[in-house]
This record gives structure tokens, C-alpha cells and sequence, in this order.
């Protein structure tokens, strides 16, 4: 099934977003239909801050390194495209496509919602005369940016109907947990509904009872590496080798193992 495909149903998308081929390796090999970037966590592996700091050149390897092991459908998540001038933005957009990216994010930030269907429009006419097929999730910071406090639910519909006219084929309205709030979105406009990990979210059964489509993790597993690291690490450098050190890690040879596996030959 391909990445489209996957939006229509049936079942909720879960995406436990990765940031490098590793732990796109990882995640596969828990039986997922597809895989995404954080970027957040993907800069960070890269050292760059998150919000729009990747050198374009940087992303697209680090997309190639992920397709290369991917066995399932990969997204992008490509922020708000790395300029505001559109026509960079799709070239940039099918750069990523070529590195291996079925689909990719796409968000308005603080922006303007009319710049950021400019993006949607530019990439989808440079998609058609290149003849490939990028599955665009049109990212609304309503919530994430506090951008229309008490008003988040139609300040977003009126972005995510403007984006759907603009060829955009999904939305994604992070931060969103109130069930009023993700009815009314479901309802309101035309487009599969894609939610973000946060503590006050609904269970995934009840995600899918409201008629949500997608739910991604965002960076949230990347932090939860980097905080168990940090707590490793610290823990070593004040004792050596203690308990701590171990507890929880996964074994050598599996890991060894999936990257083997991960690495053989496709038959």
C-alpha cells in the first residue's frame, strides 16, 4: 500500500517518527506500513537547532541514508520548506523526493496562511512536470504557535480549507487534544486529519472513533533517546560502569543484527 493510500484507511497511521537510518531500522523492524522524520529530531542528529536551520544539501542525505534502508513508504518532514519563496521551496520539496520521500510536512509557522499555499501550489506543479507523486500534509501551528487563543479550532479550518483548494492532501493540525476541537476539524474540511502526541490526546481507539486518520509522535521518541542518554551518560561519567548504565539497553548483537538485516541484499 503507498504512502496515499495509507491516509484512506483502514485503521489509524501511527507514525513513530525517526531522525536517522538507525532508528528508522528500529521502528521497521516493529512492523510499522511507514515510517517519517522528525525534524526536530533529525536536525539534532545532524547538530543543527530545529526550525528551519538544515542546509537543504545535509536533509536530503540524511533522507537518502533513511530510504536506503527502508522497506516501507518514507515522509519527510521538511518545516516550512527552508525559504519563503516558493519556487525554492518545491525545488527543494522534490529534492527531498528524489533522496527517497513519498510524502512530505509542510508548516505556515507564524506565516501567513496564503504563503503557505503558495508552497503547496508551487510544489504540487513542479511534482506534476517532474511525474512524481509527493503526498503534501499541510501543517497548521494554530495551537503549537497560540496563534487564535479560543478560536484555534476555526482559525484552522479556515487555513485547512484554503490549503485543500490549494492541493495540499492532508492536514495536520498539531497540538490539537481537545475531542470538541478534533470533531470539529474531522467535520469541517475536506482533508485526513493528522494529530501530534501530547499528554491530553485521546486514546488511539478513540482517535479513531472521532475519524482521525493520522497520529504522529513527533519529536517526542527522539527526546525521550536524548533524555535517556543524558542520564546514561551522567551516570557513567559519576560511577563507571554502574547498573544504571545497562538497565533497559537494548542487547548488542540485536542491534548488530538489525542493521545486518537491514543491510542484506533484497531478494
Amino acid at each position: 500500500m503507498n504512502f496515499r493510500q495509507l491516509h484512506l484507511g483502514p485503521g489509524l497511521l501511527k507514525i513513530a517518527n525517526v531522525w536517522d537510518a538507525g532508528s528508522a531500522v528500529l521502528v521497521q523492524g516493529l512492523g510499522v506500513p511507514a515510517l517519517a522524520t522528525t525534524s526536530a529530531g533529525l536536525a539534532w542528529a545532524l547538530g543543527y537547532a530545529d526550525g528551519n536551520q538544515m542546509p537543504i544539501d545535509e536533509h536530503a542525505a540524511a533522507i537518502r541514508r533513511i530510504a536506503r534502508v527502508a522497506r516501507v513508504p518514507l515522509s519527510a518532514d521538511s518545516e516550512a520548506g527552508y525559504s519563503d519563496d516558493p519556487a525554492v521551496v518545491a525545488d527543494n520539496i522534490l529534492r527531498l523526493a528524489e533522496a527517497g520521500a513519498a510524502g512530505i510536512n509542510l508548516e505556515d509557522g507564524s506565516g501567513a496562511p496564503v504563503l503557505l499555499c503558495r508552497k503547496i501550489e508551487a510544489i504540487k506543479a513542479a511534482a506534476a512536470r517532474a511525474g512524481v507523486d509527493v503526498f503534501v500534509n499541510a501543517r497548521c501551528d494554530v495551537w503549537l504557535k497560540r496563534l487564535a487563543a479560543g478560536r484555534e479550532a476555526e482559525e484552522t479550518l479556515q487555513r485547512a480549507r484554503q490549503y485543500a483548494a490549494a492541493g495540499a492532501d492532508g492536514l495536520f493540525a498539531a497540538g490539537v487534544t481537545a475531542v470538541a476541537d478534533i470533531q470539529a476539524l474531522v467535520a469541517g474540511q475536506p482533508l485526513p486529519l493528522n494529530v501530534m502526541a501530547r499528554p491530553a490526546l485521546p486514546g488511539l481507539a478513540e482517535l479513531q472513533r472521532l475519524g482521525v486518520r493520522r497520529i504522529s509522535a513527533g519529536s517526542a521518541i527522539a527526546e525521550a533517546a536524548w533524555g535517556r542518554a543524558q542520564r546514561a551518560a551522567a551516570g557513567f561519567l559519576a560511577e563507571g560502569a554502574c547498573d544504571a548504565l545497562f538497565d533497559g539497553a537494548a542487547p548488542y548483537p540485536e542491534i548488530n543484527g538489525a542493521l545486518n538485516a537491514a543491510n542484506a541484499p533484497q531478494g
